[in-house]
């Protein structure tokens, strides 16, 4: 085996056609900013409160694509040129900011909230916790992170495959496993 260098093509061969047109416009319809040459792939969904969602321009959003602002009070927001891989959940009850330029890989999951586990009372009935989701630009989430509440990820780390990020990753730093901790930088 050998390692080939290969350009970059999500870009390349997903051109703007008039059917990501009229599912732009459609799935797009109420979000508060919406930026210019945002792609809408298929099965894309905006949910719950929309208006309180700011993309960027030239954002990729790949099918299955879940966004979900939870509350009137919360907020969602996708930087310039960030692709948001195939079938990815973001879940804001609170706030949810991502960079520009970063590519979050196919299956990665996002929620700025938790539930209370208090003894004596059903988990359901207990009041949420919740705490911003902070994405600096160029960042790298690989298929199937988890991002959990509170958590802030620096410019330009890189999160392996299937991490579950719970504390802070600085800028540059590359870290892996469930939690995700460094092992090194860029």
């Amino acid at each position: 085996m050998f390692e080939k260098s290969l350009e970059s093509g999500v870009r390349k061969y997903a051109p703007f056609t008039t059917r990501h047109a009229v599912r732009r416009w459609w799935v797009t319809r109420n979000v508060g900013k919406l930026g210019e040459l945002v792609h809408v792939d298929a099965n894309v969904e905006l949910m719950r409160h929309p208006e309180n969602m700011t993309i960027g321009n030239n954002v990729m959003l790949k099918e299955g694509a879940r966004l979900c602002v939870t509350n009137p009070r919360a907020s969602l927001s996708v930087g310039d040129w960030t692709t948001i891989g195939y079938h990815c959940f973001i879940f804001a009850a609170n706030r949810i900011d991502i960079g520009a330029n970063c590519l979050i890989a196919p299956f990665c999951y996002f929620v700025d909230s938790d539930h209370g586990t208090a003894p004596g009372k059903l988990i359901r009935e207990q009041l949420m916790t919740s705490a911003p989701i902070m994405i600096g630009n160029d960042v790298w989430l690989g298929t199937g992170v988890t991002v959990t509440s509170g958590v802030t990820i620096g410019d330009g780390a890189v999160v392996g495959a299937r991490s579950v990020v719970t504390e802070a990753i600085p800028a540059n730093a590359i870290a892996v496993g469930a939690p995700a901790r460094v092992i090194r930088y860029r």
